[in-house]
């Protein structure tokens, strides 16, 4: 289900019907009523804890493997689970592999069309609001499954929306369900939200988005009610009974079913609104996960068999999605190597029409936090026994290239060198003249004569060259280069961007 979009196709300003504006939802209706250091006790059980856990996934991995228990819960969630052609064909390039490294878009629909009357009011959850995607989290996951990123996107993100120009986020579903034509059914309509989400996302990221799960409000409040619920930690007490329900004393407490939707959908009363909420959906979603990799899940085939099935229930995923696969790809992951974080923004701000919206950093600057986020980790490099060795300058014969682009930096260099004592070769132009930091290429087996030119150059590096002549050694000039006897300048490494309140899942410390 293809689109070809172009930005004038749509007229500045075309409404959407109110039933799937997802800025047009009624009021909730009205609720009457509202009502340091460890232990050294702790700290002497921790060995025992240890080895227990360890003990305790050896079983389970005895269990699933043994029994064919996990081929069995794979077949669960393969025959429960919704699917939707949610992955468009275009607008949707980037970096990522599906099968190898993983970008799945999770989104969570606040939909109440699902819940019966006496569900509404017991999740003081209002009428229903039309189509509105107002959690959106992109998770990814490394090819050798070792953690897993979760970046949340405010749904206030004023964002391009391939088509439809400037908007905020949680109008993307609205719009491509829209597009979609009411004859062509209800399943192609939700698949059309999807797809143009998913290129939203992309465009915003830089990212290929390989998979797309959707969890409504109904299935959110089952799957806490099965994992029998999940500690968060409130610096503060909280009441916000008139609007999501959520009344919660401070300090830790373990929350579930209706309470914990009224937790995760609390803005009211917060001081940073929507990015407060944000926290704690994170929160919530990392104390489920904290709870399906502990022994209370690992050890309990009968929990493990319900969770399955009340996950599956409540999710729509893309056609090509493999539960079991996923599941097996993110087998070493534990709670500390799980981070959760929001994507780079500015802040509040007006448009034109005078919403409120969140300007989120340029597109520069997302492109490079999201291309850090999924970068594949480098290689460590092998420890060195000991330092290479030195010679006298006499016997190191250097030749000089300049490539940094300053005109007779070359011959500078080498009368420098001679007055050094190294005996200089030939000079000349390097094949470019871009380099920015300056070289000592060597052939195999000289590493005494690059050191020998190194301690002349202090910061230059030296590395291997097949091009190199033996004997010879090779001095690239690039931009950084000082003269002989001085240190190069020093490369400032490029600015990570970093994501706001970055977490992982192991964190239990108190929100706000």
């Amino acid at each position: 289900m293809s689109r070809d979009r172009h930005e004038h196709d749509r007229p500045a300003g075309r409404p959407l019907p109110p039933r799937l504006d997802p800025r047009a939802g009624r009021p909730p209706r009205a609720r009457a009523g509202a009502p340091s250091g460890e232990p050294t006790s702790r700290r002497r059980t921790g060995g025992l804890a240890v080895a227990a856990r360890v003990v305790a996934g050896l079983l389970a991995v005895v269990l699933l493997t043994g029994s064919g228990w996990g081929w069995y819960l794979g077949q669960v969630a393969a025959a429960t689970v919704n699917r939707t052609d949610a992955i468009p064909a275009e607008g949707n390039e980037g970096s990522g592999r599906a099968g190898e490294a993983m970008n799945l878009l999770l989104v969570g629909n606040d939909s109440r069309s699902a819940l019966s009357d006496d569900q509404l009011a017991e999740l003081n959850a209002g009428t229903d609001s039309g189509v509105n995607t107002d959690t959106m989290i992109l998770v990814h996951v490394p090819a050798d499954g070792s953690r897993a990123s979760f970046v949340s996107f405010p749904r206030d993100s004023y964002v391009q929306i391939p088509g439809y120009g400037k908007d905020k986020l949680n109008a993307a579903y609205a719009y491509g369900y829209q597009e979609v034509d009411e004859s062509a059914g209800e399943s192609a309509r939700q698949a059309g939200g999807a797809q143009l989400l998913v290129q939203t996302i992309s465009r915003l990221t830089g990212l290929k988005i390989d998979h797309y799960a959707e969890v409504d409000l109904l299935g959110f409040f089952n799957l806490a009610s099965v994992v029998g619920g999940v500690e968060v930690n409130l610096c503060e007490a909280v009441d916000d009974s008139f609007y999501s329900g959520a009344v919660f004393p401070a300090g830790p407490q373990t929350i579930s079913g209706a309470d914990a939707l009224k937790f995760v959908r609390q803005r009211h009363g917060l001081l940073r609104g929507d990015f407060d909420r944000i926290i704690r959906q994170q929160v919530f979603i990392a104390g489920v996960l904290r709870k399906m990799l502990s022994d209370e899940v690992l050890l309990d085939l009968g929990k493990q068999r319900e969770l399955v099935q009340a996950a599956a229930e409540s999710l729509t995923v893309d056609e090509n999605l493999d539960l079991l696969r996923l599941a097996e790809q993110m087998q070493s992951v534990t709670a500390g190597s799980i981070e959760f974080q929001t994507i780079p923004y500015v802040g509040t701000d007006r448009d034109a029409q005078n919403r409120s919206i969140i300007r989120l950093e340029d597109e520069d600057t997302l492109h490079d936090f999201f291309a850090q986020l999924s970068a594949e980790p480098e290689p460590e490099a092998p420890a060195t026994t000991e330092p290479p060795r030195t010679v006298d300058p006499s016997a190191v014969t250097v030749d000089v290239y300049n490539g940094s682009g300053t005109p007779g930096l070359a011959a500078e260099a080498a009368t420098a060198l001679t007055g050094a004592g190294f005996a200089v070769g030939s000079t000349g132009n390097a094949s470019s003249m871009d380099h920015e930091q300056t070289e000592i290429r060597h052939a195999p087996g000289d590493e005494d004569l690059a050191a020998t030119v190194a301690g002349a150059i202090p910061g230059a590096v030296p590395a291997e060259s097949a091009d190199a002549v033996s004997g010879t050694v090779q001095l690239v000039l690039g931009s950084d280069f000082n003269g002989v006897g001085q240190a190069v300048t020093p490369q400032a490494p490029a600015e990570e961007v970093t994501g706001e309140d970055a977490r992982t899942a192991a964190d239990t410390t108190c929100i706000n």
